[in-house]
Formats: structure tokens, sequence, C-alpha cells
């Protein structure tokens, strides 16, 4: 496989409510708040240690900045424009490595649930692959059993293309596949308005 192209600087990206800025060494103190409950995490890769250890946040925030200077990753801290600036969840991009068939992922605390938070940090990510990197598709993963998730992108247009084997912090599952086009996206957003 080529060498991938390595991405530009994770830059700050707005919309109505939020500010999506990238993520900082000083955030991890509010990961290691905010993340680490079960409701957030079980859906997640079993990369995710459980039960999340005290130093979690920082020994990932490590391996997160490591990824954006390497230009392999974009990654943003959710803040609320009317906040404090501080995280309330993450949200990454990367490109297509031709096989892990994943390329956003994304976590919100469980007091901003129910908001439509993350469905507007999501549409502005991929407003950004979209319009602004010119990328032609996201493949997209969810738990088969993580409905918010999949109500995420289907409000986004994306179409199941299928079902794998998964291992998550819950334990072993099924993933499903999902497909969003920019063409799709385009075409949903017309409809939508």
């Amino acid at each position: 496989m080529p060498k991938r192209k390595r991405l530009p600087a994770t830059p700050v990206l707005e919309s109505a409510r939020l500010i999506l800025r990238p993520i900082r060494a000083e955030d991890a103190p509010a990961v290691q708040r905010r993340f680490p409950h079960w409701d957030v995490v079980k859906h997640l890769n079993a990369r995710v240690p459980w039960p999340y250890p005290a130093d979690g946040a920082a020994a990932n925030m490590t391996e997160t900045l490591g990824e954006m200077a390497r230009g392999e990753k974009f990654q943003w801290a959710i803040t609320l424009k009317d906040g404090d600036g501080e995280l309330i969840g993450r949200i990454s991009l990367w490109p297509d490595d031709g096989g892990s068939r994943e390329m956003r992922g994304f976590w919100l605390s469980q007091e901003h649930w129910g908001r439509g938070i993350m469905t507007e940090a999501a549409e502005r990510v991929t407003e950004y692959a979209f319009v602004d990197l010119g990328w032609p598709q996201l493949w997209l993963r969810s738990g088969v059993e993580n409905a918010g998730s999949h109500r995420i992108k289907e409000k986004q247009g994306a179409r199941i293309v299928g079902r794998a084997p998964a291992a998550f912090v819950s334990g072993p599952g099924e993933t499903t596949i999902w497909l969003l086009t920019r063409e799709d996206w385009l075409t949903h957003k017309e409809k939508t308005g």
C-alpha cells in the first residue's frame, strides 16, 4: 500500500453551538473525569482499558498528540461556545486506509447526551472532510447495539453496507459498517434543509 499523505494540522471548526478545537495535553484531566463511565465506553473498541486506569487519559493523550504531530489523524475537543472551553467530548477523523473501514470516531460525556451535540459535531467534521478536504467517502462503524451512534449516521445519510465481528469494552459483538459518500451526504442535506 502506498504511503499516506500527511494530514494538515487539526483546524478549529465552529458550528451553531460548538467550537471543535485541536486536542491538547491540558485536556487530559477533563478526559479522565468525563470519559470513564460505563455507558460512554461500553460500545468502544476493546483497546480502551477497562476499568479505566488513573493515568488512562494521560497515556491516551500521549498517543493522540503523537498521531496529530505525525499528521495521521485530526483530533478535536468538543467544547460549547457558551461554555468555559473545557472538553465535553472528542471526535476524530482519519483517511481511508483501504482496510479498516473506519474513518471517524467520537464520544460525548453523559451529561450532554440527548441535546443533538454529537450530531452537530459529526456534521461539522463531515462537512470538513467532504467540502474542505474533498474526500469522496467516509467509512463508519458502530456497535450493532449502539442506537445513538446509528441515529447520527442515519441523520447524515449514511447507509449500512455490512456487519463484522468486533471486540468492544463490553465484550465480543458485531459492528455495523456504514458508508457515507459525499454525494449521499449532499443529497441528504438538500432534502433535510
